[in-house]
């Protein structure tokens, strides 16, 4: 119709020319002639097709061309008059739906271009009059869709119809009962336009339009308007209905009118409305239509009517059932209706009586389907309000109605919800962790109820605790999954916000804030599933899964494991985050909820809080927390967030005090502690630099002051010991000096813990600072005396220890429980080596302190049978350490020694000692002295007195006694193969208790049985054997005169030999050594008899007779001992085998060579030698094997042609030439190793020469 002219070529030629324009372009524009339109308007011998197609380019020109269209037409208003009579007299004649529709069109299309109040008010004047007039309601239909569509499209119409045509108001109420829906849903559809626009709405319109208009509907068209609503049908009623409805609901005044009930039942509120006219019931009705469009229209109603006064207007529609056909309408997937049943729900459960008639029951699980639904929709404003409900309904649901009815359906909620947080919106993952929080409520603290064991004693044993939301049995996995992700969605969150805060725009502004809401959330949510947890372990029946199989060893689904896993997710998801968030822009709100969070854990898992608490300590968190408590909480600010910080701080230390291994607390001292901490914690608010001088004040008298300086020494004790060094050890030395100062002068008992804290924090600020005169030191010895246990001042630490032996005043008051206190803790059990931290520390102290090994000898003769062992270990370590040449020690300690043994002999005058473990452990310790001090000198009168005591207490012993007679035995060994004095071997002699129990040990271990062999025994054997070859050698080497003789089987030294016993390696050495020194002396001394080997008849031959008391088979049979004992290759026994060897075939070729000739030339010793020579390149140049062979060559001559004689050269030949051959290999493997080293040295070198260049 645009490329059409509008002109009427019948008529035009008579029209005035100023009626006519071309719109547009001039060569191609739209010619438009007005008066044209309006004769054919007037002209009833047109027909009414083309009067429509008139309208219809002339409604086209004007949309296009309005300005130019208006100019034409207001060139004369008696025109624009008379057109719009036309138009306003079509109206009521024409009976064409389509032509109607163009005229009312073009009518308001018109009256919105001209913009003129005279042609507006002609126009109300003639709808006035039409509508007064005898024409019936029905014709005037076309009039009132006319006034609908003029009210809506031209400002200010409603309100000149309000004030200036008042009975055309009536008239048009009166018409609203007209039994036409067409009609009324016009008339529905003008009042709707008029009350939005003209005053009632607030649109624009005066006070007297307001209250003419509120009048008119007040006393006129409530009640039809319900009426209507009731009868309608039609969906085009009931929308305009719905429309006008929602219009008049938007006052207060008309929703209470509305909403009254009716008379027969207004004094029955629980009475369910059944009368037709009601609102409620007729909304329902609505509600339950198919069309979507009126469920919503409906819903917004509803909504709009609880927006004033939810406790007021909500019971009508809930006694109605309206909540459960809301539910019904939730299994949409229209987006519109889903966020109009929302917000409806959401207003009704501000009622209670929501909750009380079960309705949150009845829909909760097409609620949370519903919204596991619109999560999956892509309208994050519907998601938002779909969460916002259920976290609702979650909260307000009262604590005595189980909302979920099954697990099934709690695990599909937690399900919905985990969805939620993985949204990818944050404003809806917020609102999912809002709701998640609220599903973890607990809705009452425990409440106890009284249940007696038995009448006699009344007692209380069950708790019982009161869950709003949870089945039984409790869906643990299904929490435990909803966290986890609630809190990897925050640490993704909180790295996202970092770096959109380092790249921030005015565009990316609002993310961080939208990115804190949802953390803040997401800690809340973490923060109710502990307290969740803990809350449940108080009932005995949320334990356990009780459809869980007994015995079965599947914990899943059980608190424990819930309760662990919140203890690890707190340890490595939420820490991490929440610190680094701290580390950049801390807030009082995000630190608030975290520290709860980390308060929480101390009642999840007790037996892991001392290792929990040790991480956080470890970590820092003393310093974070006190700088945020610095910070946020100074002059008095932040209350709350001041006293959970310092919660905090007090479950740590008394957390860490409790399960410390460096440092025994008692209960009465943690009790004491924990009332200090909570009245200091929150008073200590000072940044960490101002701490020592808080610790250098003088309180004068005040408590508070006093328990602050005890509380910050705490945690500054707690906080060094896990490595978070709170103040600089230069500025804390002096600051704990004068506290302790201040406090003596004052004459204060400082408690147990205090004084440990005070005295460790000088222990390890020690070194930054000069050392202590006289006053500060007797003022620190002074406080310490105070309390006599000295295990409550005691931290196991080495810094503490050097302190106390620093200063001699320390040391003769502290220094034997600290040594003691020292050895009783750490393994002592492990290798004496200065690598380990126990044994280094000791041996630290000793060498800033020589006099430390004076205490140490003390505890190894009057300490407890543990710390003796660990002193005695110390000391062994010690003296081990020191250079041969460095007497220094020794001579303190072998004074003192004596003086020991000299007590002991004098305590067992007359009577055996009394063999304790102590004495054990002093002569153990006197082997070790001797060994480190007899190299390179002669014994002195010391030296002789030892041996005396020793001899003499090892006489008097029990042969029973092995513990204290081994180390003696070793001593007296170790005496006589240091010195030459005949003087010390005399004094052993002429002890003939020694010499009786040597020999009674020797019997002892033979007649004991087999079985009851110990290693102790064979051990004292070992001693026993060396001691006797050792006064053999020295006997003999001075002829010192013999007292008492012994005597010894030489069948049972050879049984040792015979491996019949389980015989240990030292004691075939020592049996060898003692054999060797027989063999020696020719099996013959004044010391010792060694009997023979068997008594015989008849007179013995001649090679039996020459070797007696040894006969020949005993000597072939020691010789293949001997050499079975080297085929072992055991490093101990090869040096003995080999020196014994050489023994017997000395003492052979003595008695008679031919038998010495034999043994070396048997095809057993050729095949010894090749075994050892092919067992490996460590033994060929082995000095035992060297020994061996040497010895063979050395055999001694024999007379001229025996052929044992030349076996034995050929024999020793070949291996000297094997020997040769060897060492030939030996030299050029090395010599090629060298030149290889030599080549690789020569290439690097070459190599970086070429780099150089």
């Amino acid at each position: 119709m645009s490329g059409l002219d509008v002109v009427c070529e019948r008529i035009h030629f008579r029209h005035d020319p100023k009626w006519t324009a071309r719109l547009g372009s001039p060569d191609s524009g739209q010619l438009l002639c007005t008066a044209c339109v309006v004769e054919m308007m007037e002209d009833s011998a047109i027909s009414v097709v083309r009067k429509k197609h008139a309208l219809c380019c002339f409604k086209s020109v004007m949309t296009r061309f309005p300005a130019e269209v208006a100019e034409l037409l207001l060139q004369d208003s008696r025109v624009c008059v008379h057109f719009i009579g036309t138009l306003l007299a079509m109206l009521h004649s024409s009976e064409e739906a389509s032509v109607l529709e163009e005229v009312i069109q073009v009518l308001v299309q018109l009256l919105v271009e001209l913009k003129s109040d005279q042609l507006l008010h002609c126009v109300l004047e003639e709808c006035e009059k039409k509508l007064l007039g005898p024409a019936s309601v029905r014709r005037c239909l076309p009039l009132f869709t006319f006034l609908g569509k003029l009210l809506e499209s031209v400002p200010g119409s409603a309100e000149r119809l309000t004030l200036e045509h008042m009975p055309l108001l009536q008239q048009l109420s009166g018409a609203l009962l007209f039994p036409d829906e067409g009609v009324q849903a016009s008339l529905c559809f003008v009042f709707g336009r008029l009350y939005g626009g003209g005053g009632g709405g607030g649109g624009g319109g005066g006070s007297a339009a307001q209250d003419r208009l509120s009048a008119l509907f007040r006393d006129r068209l409530c009640a039809g308007l319900l009426t209507t609503m009731s009868r309608a049908q039609s969906r085009e009623l009931h929308i305009n209905c719905l429309g006008f409805l929602k219009q008049l609901l938007s006052s207060s005044e008309f929703v209470s009118l509305l909403m009254e009930p009716p008379v027969n039942e207004q004094n029955s509120e629980e009475t369910e409305i059944t009368q037709g006219g009601s609102l409620p019931l007729t909304l329902k009705r609505l509600l339950l239509s198919r069309d979507e469009t009126l469920q919503i229209a409906s819903s917004q109603c509803m909504a709009s009517i609880l927006v004033h006064s939810p406790h007021q207007y909500a019971a009508p529609l809930i006694l109605a059932d309206i909540p459960e056909f809301l539910f019904e309408r939730l299994s949409c997937s229209n987006e519109v209706l889903l966020w109009s049943v929302y917000s409806c729900l959401l207003l009704l459960t501000e009622e209670k009586l929501f909750f009380t008639k079960c309705h949150s029951v009845y829909g909760i699980e097409s609620l949370v389907r519903s919204v596991r639904e619109s999560v999956r929709l892509g309208n994050p404003e519907v998601q938002k309000q779909g969460l916002l409900l259920f976290r609702e309904v979650l909260q307000r649901q009262p604590e005595g109605i189980k909302l979920f009815s099954s697990p099934a359906s709690f695990r599909e909620a937690a399900e919905t919800l985990r969805e939620g947080i993985t949204s990818s919106s944050l404003e809806v993952a917020t609102e999912a962790a809002c709701a998640a929080s609220a599903l973890l409520r607990i809705s009452h603290l425990p409440v106890p109820v009284c249940v007696p064991v038995c009448p006699q004693c009344q007692c209380v044993f069950l708790c019982v605790l009161r869950i709003s939301h949870l089945p039984v049995p409790v869906q643990y996995q299904a929490l435990q999954s909803l966290v986890e992700v609630a809190l990897e969605r925050c640490r993704d969150t909180a790295e996202t916000a970092s770096l959109t805060q380092r790249r921030a725009t005015a565009q990316t502004a609002s993310e961080p804030s939208r990115a804190g809401a949802f953390i803040l959330s997401s800690l809340e949510t973490f923060h109710r599933a502990c307290r969740l947890a803990a809350d449940c372990s108080l009932h005995p029946s949320l334990l356990l899964n009780v459809f869980t199989a007994p015995h079965s060893h599947s914990v899943v689904d059980t608190l424990e494991s819930f309760t662990r896993f919140l203890l690890s997710a707190c340890d490595t998801l939420c820490i991490p985050t929440v610190t680094s968030l701290c580390e950049r822009a801390p807030s009082a709100s995000l630190i608030l909820v975290f520290y709860s969070v980390l308060n929480s854990q101390y009642s999840l898992v007790p037996s892991m809080m001392g290792q929990f608490s040790a991480k956080l300590a470890s970590s820092s968190f003393f310093r974070l927390t006190l700088e945020l408590k610095a910070a946020f909480c100074a002059g008095e600010r932040n209350a709350q967030l001041n006293a959970v910080c310092s919660e905090f701080l007090c479950r740590v230390s008394l957390s860490l005090l409790a399960n410390q291994q460096t440092a025994e607390s008692t209960q009465q001292e943690l009790d004491e502690l924990q009332c200090v901490l909570q009245r200091a914690l929150p008073m200590l608010t000072c940044r960490l630099s101002d701490c020592p001088i808080l610790l250098s004040e003088d309180p004068g008298g005040e408590v508070g002051v006093r328990d602050t300086q005890h509380c910050l020494l705490t945690l500054l004790y707690l906080a060094h010991l896990h490595q978070d060094r709170l103040v600089p050890e230069a500025s804390l030395f002096p600051a704990v000096c004068s506290f302790l100062i201040c406090s003596q002068e004052r004459r204060e008992t400082q408690p147990a813990f205090t004084l440990r804290a005070a005295l460790y924090l000088l222990s390890v600020s020690q070194a930054y600072s000069r050392e202590l005169d006289w006053s500060p030191l007797n003022s620190i010895c002074s406080s310490l005396c105070v309390h006599p246990s000295f295990s409550s001042l005691y931290t196991h630490h080495p810094l503490v220890l050097r302190f106390l032996f620093r200063y001699p005043t320390l040391t003769d008051r502290f220094g034997l429980p600290a040594l003691q206190r020292w050895l009783g803790q750490g393994d002592w059990t492990g290798p004496q080596e200065n690598q380990d931290p126990s044994y280094r520390a000791v041996l630290a102290v000793i060498q800033d302190n020589p006099s430390t090994i004076l205490v140490l000898l003390g505890i190894v003769c009057t300490g407890e049978a543990q710390l003796s062992h660990n002193a005695l270990l110390v000391l062994k370590s010690y003296l081990q350490g020191r250079d041969p040449g460095d007497l220094s020690s020794l001579e303190l300690l072998r004074p003192r020694l004596l003086q020991i043994l000299q007590r002991v002999g004098i305590e067992s005058e007359g009577r055996a000692p009394e063999v304790s473990k102590s004495l054990s452990l002093v002569l153990e310790l006197l082997c070790v002295v001797q060994m480190k001090s007899s190299a390179g000198r002669d014994m002195d009168s010391t030296d002789f007195k030892l041996l005396y005591h020793v001899s003499t207490l090892a006489g008097k012993m029990q042969s029973s006694s092995t513990e204290a007679l081994q180390p003696a035995f070793n001593y007296l060994y170790c005496s006589l193969c240091a010195c030459n004095s005949g003087r010390a071997v005399s004094m052993l002699l002429s002890n003939v208790g020694l010499l009786d129990l040597l020999q009674s040990v020797w019997e002892l271990y033979w007649a004991r049985p087999q079985s009851s062999d110990s290693p102790a025994h064979s051990s004292l054997l070992s001693s026993a054997c060396l001691l006797l070859s050792a006064l053999l050698q020295s006997q003999r080497t001075h002829s010192s005169q013999v007292h008492r003789g012994l005597s010894l089987s030489l069948d049972q030294i050879l049984q040792l030999l015979s491996f019949r016993k389980k015989t240990g390696s030292l004691l075939l050495a020592s049996s060898l050594h003692l054999l060797q020194t027989l063999l020696d002396q020719d099996l013959s001394s004044s010391l010792l008899t060694v009997s023979p080997s068997e008594r015989r008849e008849r007179p013995l031959e001649a090679p039996d007779s020459a070797l007696y008391p040894l006969s020949s088979e005993r000597a072939n049979w020691l010789l293949t001992a001997l050499q079975s004992l080297l085929i072992q290759r055991q490093e101990l026994l090869l040096h003995s085998a080999v020196g014994c060897l050489g023994a017997l075939l000395d003492f052979l070729t003595r008695r008679n060579q031919n038998t010495a000739l034999h043994a070396v030339s048997q095809p057993w010793t050729r095949f010894l030698v090749y075994t050892l020579l092919n067992s490996g390149e460590e033994l060929v140049l082995h000095p035992a094997l060297l020994s061996l062979i040497t010895l063979l060559q050395i055999s001694g001559p024999a007379p001229p042609g025996l052929k044992e004689k030349e076996a034995a050269q050929n024999l020793l030949e070949e291996l000297e030439r094997e020997r040769e051959r060897r060492e030939r290999e030996g030299d050029e493997r090395d010599e090629r190793r060298e030149r290889e080293r030599e080549e690789r040295v020569r290439e690097r070198r070459d190599t970086d020469w070429e780099q150089h260049c």
